[in-house]
């Protein structure tokens, strides 16, 4: 994939926020536990439902016309992790949304 190519969201796939389960999420963040297999948001799309953790609804939100380095750039911000980690995870999780049609590249 050509890292420069600005990622974007299906504009088909609906999505919510599990409010009740994300604010759990801050809590246990903010006691520094973790929280990895955390369902946070939900995205739905032509019979296909995906649940998606803290960092998986973080680089949801990202993914409007920006390339792989702005969303790593704007969630090392947010993290402490290192940026070999973290930009192999979000190229892992956006390679699913990308097989499964939930985000487009341009």
């Amino acid at each position: 994939m050509d890292i420069t190519k600005k990622i974007r969201r299906n504009p088909d796939v609906m999505w919510r926020e599990e409010d009740e389960a994300l604010a759990g999420v801050q809590d246990s963040l903010d006691r520094g536990e973790v929280v990895e297999d955390v369902g946070t948001a939900v995205l739905f799309s032509g019979g296909t439902m995906l649940s998606i953790n803290y960092l998986g609804l973080e680089i949801w939100k990202l993914c409007e016309n920006r390339s792989l380095d702005e969303v790593v750039q704007e969630l090392l911000s947010q993290f402490e992790v290192d940026e070999s980690v973290l930009r192999e995870d979000v190229q892992a999780f956006l390679d699913e949304l990308s097989q499964k049609g939930f985000i487009l590249y341009e």
